[in-house]
């Protein structure tokens, strides 16, 4: 049974979770990708309420440690180039003294799939590839980029009655 009652942290692969899968190139090498302005402020509900956010990707482009120190992540908390995202994951639930049973993890392709195995709760956007649908407790009602993020710390802090927005809070953060 899936308790979100029982999460304390978030983490999140990005391409495909955060974003519709998509990247735009230049000509320079420089790689684009659009986030969901929705599910970037669930992750900022989510920091205001003291819940850690971990970003874990293959991805390497600053960029996206940029775009979570919008939302409150620390760069601490972002793994860019993970290869093997179970250790990444460890580090993040060390660093927060949790267990990984205490964390709600999104992924979407193959590289995921050892990390949700890990989690306390294993999830995915609507659009996921199969395989990590198989071994995934939610499958959110939504794909990557257009709200499963949302739909995923909004439930979590809904069940625990965390789902509160301070406009004080929130000035003195973002």
């Amino acid at each position: 049974m899936v308790r979100f009652s029982d999460i304390r942290a978030f983490a999140f692969d990005v391409d495909g979770v955060f974003t519709d899968g998509g990247i735009l190139c230049d000509l320079k090498g420089e790689l684009y990708r659009t986030f969901d302005a929705k599910d970037g402020f669930a992750v900022r509900m989510a920091v205001m309420n003291g819940f850690p956010v971990g970003i874990i990707t293959g991805g390497r482009s600053v960029s996206i440690t940029e775009r979570f120190k919008t939302s409150g992540v620390p760069a601490s908390d972002v793994f860019l180039g993970s290869r093997k995202k179970t250790e990444d994951f460890e580090a993040f639930c060390a660093a927060h003294g949790l267990t990984p049973s205490q964390v709600l993890f999104i992924g979407d392709d193959i590289p995921d799939i050892p990390v949700l195995r890990l989690a306390g709760i294993a999830m995915c956007p609507s659009d996921a590839v199969d395989e990590v649908k198989a071994v995934c407790d939610v499958v959110s009602p939504f794909p990557g980029g257009r709200g499963c993020v949302r739909h995923a710390i909004e439930t979590a802090m809904k069940s625990q009655g965390k789902w509160q927005f301070d406009t004080d809070v929130y000035k003195k953060l973002f």
